[in-house]
């Protein structure tokens, strides 16, 4: 085995302990603030396909900002984004790299002023942005100190946000004949779904809403984990069996304080549990993931964001 597929599968056995690396980088600082270092970046090392000098940026008629054009990579034409003029910040020292990423089965290019370091970290330090950072870009904010207080914060951009800002994701169910697009689950359960972008929540209610399935959504692994916990007692309290309550769970992968990988494997190695149908709905696509997520016990995997698929899964794994 060589030292990259070692190094490629050494990440994949990080998420069997809810851990995951983090891709730190500056985009220089807010606008209007002075000369100080800027902020510190984030992004999954997953997602990030190769970290590139930055190079000559065609200019396509009529793109705007933050689209700064294309690049060609080996024959492959990606669009640039920039990242700075998403996130509010003026580089000090320019756009001097382009991180590949991939996402939901498309490859971009996002330009930012500098690239720091690859952290490893627990989920668990991983909390929620929503009632942490203001704007609609971060997700999630990551302590990389082990200290309480003091330590150093990253800002874990949202990136399938940022995407649907700059593209914005096209694909509906197509409009349903009258009755033909419904799915049928007990009365009184929910799918219950987790996925901490919003912009991925807001999807994913407009495809369960087009099913006519009821839901709970979860921002996080550990709320949907706790939620889970909950349906199960009130389950018990009224003598009923779990599938009563719930008819199935949907999970993304990269969450705070507990990842699908981590959610998918509690589940599945539960009595009580491991009958519910797991479906992983996730922008990390690729062969080597998709592997993973059958190897942790889901039912099913379906890439973001493809309305039409996720309902031919949900028809496939929720019983008849």
């Amino acid at each position: 085995m060589d030292a990259f597929q070692k190094e490629i599968d050494e990440r994949t056995n990080l998420t069997s302990s809810n851990k995951f690396e983090l891709l730190l980088f500056r985009l220089g600082n807010p606008e209007g603030t002075t000369d100080k270092p800027g902020e510190l970046y984030g992004i999954n090392v997953f997602k990030i396909r190769e970290i590139v000098p930055m190079m000559d940026i065609t200019a396509a008629a009529g793109m705007r900002s933050p689209m700064l054009g294309m690049v060609n990579i080996r024959g492959q034409v990606m669009s640039v984004v920039d990242l700075p003029a998403v996130a509010g910040c003026k580089p000090g020292h320019g756009l001097n790299i382009l991180l590949i990423t991939e996402f939901a089965r498309h490859t971009q290019a996002f330009a930012v002023e500098s690239v720091e370091e690859i952290v490893r970290l627990d989920w668990s330090q991983v909390l929620p942005a929503d009632s942490n950072a203001s704007g609609n870009v971060v997700t999630s904010i990551a302590r990389l100190d082990s200290a309480l207080d003091g330590g150093r914060l990253v800002q874990v951009l949202d990136v399938e946000q940022i995407l649907n800002m700059v593209s914005p994701v096209k694909e509906q169910m197509q409009p349903p004949t009258p009755g033909s697009n419904e799915l049928k689950i007990k009365p009184g359960s929910v799918v219950l779904a987790a996925d901490d972008s919003r912009m991925a929540r807001a999807l994913i209610e407009q495809c369960l809403n087009d099913l006519k399935l009821p839901y709970v959504m979860a921002t996080d692994g550990l709320q949907a984990w706790k939620k889970l916990q909950e349906l199960a007692r009130e389950a018990e309290q009224e003598h009923k069996p779990l599938t009563d309550k719930v008819a199935m769970v949907l999970t993304d992968l990269e969450m705070p304080e507990m990842d699908g990988f981590t959610l998918t494997r509690k589940i599945k190695a539960s009595d009580l549990y491991k009958q519910l149908p797991v479906v992983i709905h996730s922008s990390l696509t690729g062969a080597a993931n998709e592997d993973h997520v059958r190897s942790v016990g889901a039912n099913g995997y379906v890439a973001k964001f493809s309305p039409p698929e996720l309902a031919a899964m949900l028809r496939k794994v929720l019983p008849p």
